[in-house]
Parts: structure tokens; sequence; C-alpha cells
């Protein structure tokens, strides 16, 4: 899927960015230098830090970024144009995202997604006929872990559909599996009942 590009990517701080994003993708933020991130994006190392001052803030700046794609995306599922792919939305970002996830960084769209998901499921709950006894924060956190290992995962995961997920014919498998899986629970209600009966029991001995 695709979505109309942000006005600020047209500009030469967005190039830095974009440079940015690939070099912490590919080696890390303690690695990445701010020669080379100028050098990929055909600037120079003064005109990095005018706009950004210092590698932290650019980072921050990438995170911001990925914030406002997850934004755009969120309101791309909201309009029922169709599914999405964690993997192929974020498109060129996917190493920095799998990065930032697995390093610890990131942790405001991480965040973000929790709270989006929440909202999502206070919305759903309305219309559940068994009232959920675990809150929706807690079950939108998990939901938002689950969903971007799909980026960080995204080469086992291509190995064990057979297909490359970042590729049209790749999303498409993906979509129909998670569509699957979301629409068939593994465990029935009265299965479900007494899973959490044991859980309880557990903690009362």
């Amino acid at each position: 899927m695709t979505t109309a590009p942000d006005p600020e990517d047209l500009t030469a701080r967005a190039r830095i960015r974009d440079a940015a994003m690939w070099h912490f993708g590919e080696h890390g933020f303690e690695r990445a230098t701010i020669r080379g991130i100028a050098e990929t994006a055909g600037v120079s190392l003064g005109l990095v830090r005018h706009h950004f001052g210092s590698k932290e803030a650019l980072r921050e700046a990438c995170d911001e970024h990925l914030m406002k794609t997850i934004h755009r995306l969120h309101e791309h599922a909201a309009s029922a144009q169709g599914g999405l792919n964690p993997v192929a939305a974020m498109g060129p970002y996917q190493r920095y995202l799998a990065r930032a996830l697995a390093d610890g960084w990131a942790a405001p769209l991480f965040d973000e997604m929790v709270r989006i998901g929440e909202r999502w499921l206070t919305e759903a709950d309305k219309r559940r006929p068994d009232p959920p006894d675990v809150d929706a924060k807690a079950r939108s956190a998990v939901i938002a872990a689950m969903a971007l290992s799909v980026a960080v995962l995204s080469q086992h995961l291509s190995r064990g559909l057979g297909v490359d997920v970042t590729t049209p014919e790749g999303e498409a498998k993906l979509l129909r599996v998670l569509l699957d899986v979301y629409s068939h629970p593994l465990l029935t209600p009265e299965e479900a009942a007494a899973a959490r009966a044991a859980l309880d029991g557990g903690r009362a001995t």
C-alpha cells in the first residue's frame, strides 16, 4: 500500500533523516557516524549539525518520522481500504525499525502503537458478548509486540512462508495468514475459561 508523501520528505532535512535511518539500521546507533550519514545524504557535515545538532537528536527525528508513518497507516486502516503488512508498509524503514526494536530504541513509537490499539480495543470491547478480564492497554501492548515482531523477524518469516514478505506476493500471503489467525481463535470459549480457572487456582495456591 502507499500513502501520500509527507511534504518534509522533499527537503534536504528529510534526505539526511533517511540516510540516518539507513545507517542506524545497518550499523547500529553507536557505529553509525555523522560523516557517513552526510556522505549518503549528499550534504556537508555542517548542514547535518545545522538541522539536527547531534546524533541523538537525529535519532529522535527518525523516531518521530516513524510515528508520523504509523499515524498515516492507522488512518489508512481506519478508512477500511484493506489490510496492512507491517513489513511492506514500513518500506525503506524496515531495517531501522527492526534494529530500533531489538536494541531497545523507539520507545515512543511502541507506546504510540499501544495507545492506538487501546482505543481500537476499547471500542471493540463494547461489542463483545463476554466482558474481557484483561484491560485493553495490556492486550494492546501484547498485540503491538506481536505485530512489530514481523518486522524484526521478517527474514525468518519469509523462510517459513516460502516467499519474501516484502514482495507483493509475500504481502498477500502474509495478510491471508493474519486474516485466518485473527478470525479463528485457537481456543474455544470453554477451553479459555478452563485455562483462566487454572491460572486463578494457581494464584490462590
